[in-house]
């Protein structure tokens, strides 16, 4: 059985988490991560028998923006709808909100399973989308 919880997790189980999907640019910088998430608008955890399996954090102003900045499910526990629940509970949250965005790898993965909760690539939008990365 899944507990879901909204909460931080603890940062081995953080780090753990964001290594078993080779995040490094997290994994690298703990203290960061540790920062990031203290920081973020919202987030919710899910753990199978103690162990930290999946999560997913906001950031935004949670009235006009969010941005799913992260989302993670350990490949042990991909395709069982343990990430979809994750997003439908986060947007959920904040059903008032304009914007809902988020930055993913392009991967056909990944673009069908955003694609398929009804995201849509800016472009289709009249928009387009800009980083810049230090």
């Amino acid at each position: 059985m899944l507990d879901y919880k909204q909460e931080i997790p603890a940062m081995a189980d953080l780090v753990a988490l964001y290594s078993s999907v080779g995040w490094t640019n997290y994994t690298n910088n703990p203290a960061m991560l540790e920062e990031a998430v203290k920081a973020s608008l919202w987030q919710l955890a899910v753990y199978h028998k103690e162990e930290l399996v999946a999560y997913i954090r906001l950031v935004g102003d949670g009235h006009s923006v969010l941005l799913v900045q992260d989302l993670l499910v350990r490949p042990d526990h991909q395709h069982q709808g343990i990430g979809t629940k994750l997003l439908e509970e986060a947007l959920a949250t904040f059903p008032h909100v304009y914007q809902r965005l988020l930055v993913t790898e392009r991967s056909e993965k990944n673009l069908a399973f955003y694609q398929s909760l009804g995201f849509v690539e800016l472009s289709e939008q009249a928009c387009t989308g800009m980083v810049y990365m230090k």
